[in-house]
C-alpha cells in the first residue's frame, strides 16, 4: 500500500529543515543537550531516564542510550496508561540497501542531540547522509522527518521499523494503510503511518513490532519520509492525514522560539549569563515536559509534578499555582487552563480538591493545598493584562478563600488552621504540603462540624498565605472595578496583618512560629514556614530584620545550598532523606529569597540566588531539576524533573520578577 505525501510540501520542508540544520549541532545551537535525553527501555516501568514530551502530549520518546549508534528513537512511553510506560523500545529505525547489490549500508552516528522542542539524530556512511528530527505536531501526533541525500544518484531499498514492548492483552494489526497498536483494559490506541515521496512504502506486521518498506527501490537525490505516530484516548481514534507538514515544523519552530524569547531575561549576579540562559531553557523544558492535554475527566490542559515518578500522574493545587505564575510569563494559554483545571472541580461549599486525575474517582478530597490561587491569578495578570481571565475566575477565588475560614478555623478568631475532611492527621498535614514538617510532630485533629477538621494549631505560613490573598483578591477586584469589595479586601488584611504579627512571632527568638490552640504556646521549630510573612509582605521591620539574622546564619539557614525546610542545627535535621525535614524545596527557597527581596536586602538575595543555582549537583550541565535537594551538598533527591522546581528556577533567574 502507498501513503504518499505531496511531494512539493516535501522538499519545500526539506529546504526549511535544511535552513535550521547549522543550529542542530551542539557547537552552534547554546540550547543543545541542557538536559540529558539518551536512553533505552530496559522494562514497560523503566524511569531511570529523562523523557521528551512536547504540546501536551501524552506520550513521549528519547534518543537511545549512549553507545547504541542504530538509527530511531526510544519509544514511546504513554503516560496516559496507569502509572505510564513504555510500550515499544525503538520507532523510526532506519535500514537502508543498495539496490544493486543487496548490499546493506553501513551508517555510523555523526550526531544525536536533544535542542529546544525537537530531538535530532544524524547518521553518514557509503556516500549517504541521514538526518531524523522527531517533533510534536500537537498533543496527539509525534512526527519523525527522515531526509536521505546522496552524494551521486543511486537507488536503494529502504526499510523503517518499530519494535514494540507488548503487555499481557496488547495487540499490533494492520489497519488499512497503518499499523494500529491497542493496549488491554485501555480505549488508548496508538496508530502509526508513513508518509514517503517518490515511491511505494507497505506497512507490515511483525512479531516484535512493525515494518515499512519500500515495494520497489527507492531514487536517493533527494528523499524526504514522515513517520507518524498519534495517540488517541478512544478506540478507534485516529487523527486527519497530514495535509502541510511543514507547517506543522514552522508552528512547532515558533511555539519555542517564543519560550526561548522568554529566557533571554535571565541574568543573576555572580551567574555567567550563559550558564543562567540554559537554566532557564532547562526550567522552560521541564515545565513543557510535564504539560498534559485535556483527556479523561481533566477537562483542561494542565502541568503535572514529574513524568519521572509513577506517583506523579495528576494535578496538584499548590503545584498549579505555581506552575501558572511562572506559565504565566512564557506559555499563558497554558497558565490559564493550568488554573481552570483544578477549578472545574471546585466543590459547592468552595474547597478545591487536592489534586485530580484522568479518572475523577481518584481525586483526593481528603484535603486541599495551602491558598495561593488568587496570587497566581494575578500574576497572570500581570503578565498578560488579561481582565477576562480575571472576571472569569474572581468569584471562584472568592469562594475558596471563604471556605477556609468556615471550614479551618476552629475557634473563630479569625486564623484559621490546615485540616481534613476526613479527621485524619495524615490528610491535614498533606493539606500544609509540607507532609511531615517536624512542626506537627504533636498536632492533634479537632472536629468543626460535618466533614471539617482542624489541627490544633494555627500555622503561621497558612496564614501568612490568606493574608497575601486578601490583598490580591483586593487588586483583583480593583482590576473588574469593583472598588467597594477591593475597600473591604484590604480592610480584611490590614486586621488579618495585626493579629498574625502578635500572635505567631518571638521576639525572644526572632522567629514566626505555629501556635497551640487553646494554650497560645508557640511551637518552637525554626522552619522556612519563619519566613512566610516576610514574603506576604506582613512582618514589621523589626520582625524583618531578625527572621533575616536567622536566615543568614551558615548554622541554620545558609547552608551551602541555602534555605533549607528545617534550620541545620535542629537535631532533627535530616538533609537527605528528611523529606520536609531538611532537605531544601525550591518553592520554599524562593520564597525565602523573595523576602529577603522584599525587605531591602537586594545583595543578599542575589548571593543566595547565585548559590541555589550553581550549588544544585549538575543544573548547569545536563542533570534534571529535582524535587529536592541536599542544602549541605547540592545533591539532588526524589523526583526528576519536577515542575514547581523549575517555576521557581525561572523567578530567581529573573523571568517574571518585578
Amino acid at each position: 500500500m502507498s501513503v504518499n505525501f505531496p511531494l512539493r510540501l516535501l522538499l519545500a520542508a526539506m529546504l526549511a529543515f535544511a535552513s535550521h540544520a547549522a543550529a542542530a549541532s551542539s557547537h552552534a545551537d547554546p540550547y543543545a543537550d541542557v538536559l540529558d535525553l539518551h536512553g533505552t527501555p530496559a522494562n514497560a516501568a523503566d524511569r531511570s531516564f529523562n523523557v521528551f514530551f512536547d504540546a501536551g502530549a501524552w506520550h513521549g520518546y528519547s534518543l537511545p542510550a549512549a553507545g547504541d549508534a542504530g538509527s530511531g528513537f526510544s519509544g514511546p512511553f504513554v503516560h496516559s496508561l496507569g502509572a505510564g510506560r513504555w510500550v515499544g523500545r525503538r520507532m523510526a529505525r532506519v535500514e537502508l540497501k543498495d539496490a544493486a547489490s543487496s548490499t546493506p549500508l553501513a551508517l555510523r552516528e555523526v550526531a544525536s542531540h536533544s535542542l529546544p522542542g525537537c530531538l535530532e539524530r544524524r547518521f553518514e556512511g557509503d556516500g549517504v547522509r541521514l538526518r531524523q528530527v522527531l517533533y510534536f505536531a500537537d498533543a496527539r501526533r509525534a512526527l519523525v522527518r527522515i531526509e536521505l541525500e546522496a552524494s551521486t544518484a543511486r537507488r536503494l531499498d529502504v526499510a523503517v521499523e518499530g519494535e514494540s514492548m507488548p503487555a499481557p492483552g496488547d495487540a499490533l494489526a494492520l489497519r488499512g494503510d497503518a499499523l494500529l497498536q491497542t493496549f488491554a483494559g485501555s480505549g488508548e490506541t496508538l496508530l502509526t503511518r508513513l508518509y514517503a515521496t517518490g515511491g511505494e512504502m507497505r506497512p507490515r506486521q511483525e512479531r516484535q513490532g512493525y515494518r515499512f518498506a519500500t515495494a520497489v527501490p527507492l531514487r536517493l537525490q533527494p528523499l524526504a519520509l514522515v513517520l507518524e505516530q498519534s495517540l488517541s484516548p478512544e478506540a478507534g481514534g485516529t487523527v486527519p492525514r497530514l495535509a502541510d507538514e511543514p507547517a506543522l515544523w514552522r508552528h512547532n519552530r515558533a511555539r519555542w522560539e517564543g519560550y526561548l524569547r522568554a529566557t533571554a531575561a535571565a541574568h543573576v549576579e555572580g551567574v555567567d549569563d550563559s550558564t543562567a540562559r540554559r537554566i532557564a531553557v532547562k526550567a522552560v523544558q521541564t515545565l513543557i515536559g510535564n504539560w498534559r492535554s485535556a483527556r479523561g475527566d481533566l477537562r483542561h490542559d494542565g502541568v503535572i509534578p514529574s513524568y519521572s515518578a509513577d506517583y506523579f500522574n495528576g494535578f496538584w493545587a499548590w503545584d498549579s499555582w505555581k506552575h501558572a505564575a511562572a506559565l504565566a510569563w512564557f506559555a499563558p494559554d497554558l497558565a490559564r487552563d493550568q488554573m481552570r483545571a483544578m477549578f472545574d472541580f471546585q466543590a459547592a461549599n468552595g474547597m478545591v480538591a487536592d489534586s485530580v486525575y484522568l479518572d475523577a474517582k481518584e481525586n483526593n478530597w481528603r484535603n486541599t493545598k495551602p491558598p495561593l490561587a488568587a496570587w497566581a491569578a494575578l500574576e497572570i495578570h500581570r503578565a498578560t493584562g488579561d481582565a477576562a481571565f480575571v472576571a472569569e475566575m474572581y468569584d471562584r477565588l472568592v469562594r475558596y478563600h471563604r471556605w477556609w475560614f468556615a471550614e479551618r478555623d476552629h475557634d473563630r478568631n479569625g486564623l484559621a488552621e490546615f485540616g481534613a475532611t476526613d479527621g485524619t492527621r495524615i490528610a491535614a498535614a498533606w493539606e500544609s504540603g509540607m507532609d511531615n514538617a517536624v512542626r506537627f510532630d504533636e498536632a492533634k485533629m479537632l472536629a468543626n462540624g460535618e466533614g471539617a477538621w482542624s489541627l490544633d494549631q494555627e500555622s503561621v505560613d497558612l496564614n501568612a498565605y490568606l493574608y497575601r490573598e486578601k490583598r490580591d483578591l483586593a487588586e483583583l477586584a480593583g482590576i473588574l472595578g469593583r472598588t467597594a469589595e477591593r475597600d473591604a479586601w484590604r480592610r480584611e488584611a490590614e486586621a488579618m496583618k495585626q493579629r498574625i504579627g502578635t500572635r505567631f512571632f518571638d521576639a525572644d527568638a526572632g522567629w514566626f512560629f505555629d501556635v497551640r490552640l487553646g494554650t497560645g504556646a508557640r511551637i518552637g521549630v525554626f522552619g522556612a514556614e519563619g519566613w512566610t510573612p516576610l514574603w506576604a509582605g506582613l512582618a514589621s521591620e523589626t520582625q524583618a530584620k531578625a527572621v533575616i539574622a536567622t536566615m543568614l546564619d551558615p548554622e541554620r539557614f545558609a547552608t551551602p545550598m541555602p534555605l533549607p525546610t528545617l534550620a541545620a542545627d535542629d537535631a532533627r535535621f535530616s538533609p537527605i532523606k528528611g523529606y520536609w525535614r531538611g532537605p531544601l524545596w525550591l518553592d520554599q527557597a524562593r520564597f525565602g529569597v523573595e523576602a529577603l527581596r522584599r525587605y531591602g536586602h537586594v545583595a543578599e538575595a542575589d548571593a543566595l540566588s547565585a548559590r541555589l543555582l550553581l550549588v544544585a549537583d549538575g543544573l548547569a550541565a545536563q542533570a534534571p531539576m529535582y524535587e529536592n535537594y541536599d542544602p549541605t551538598t547540592g545533591k539532588g533527591y526524589q523526583a526528576r524533573n519536577f515542575s514547581w522546581s523549575a517555576a521557581s528556577y525561572l523567578w530567581l533567574l529573573g523571568i517574571g520578577r518585578e
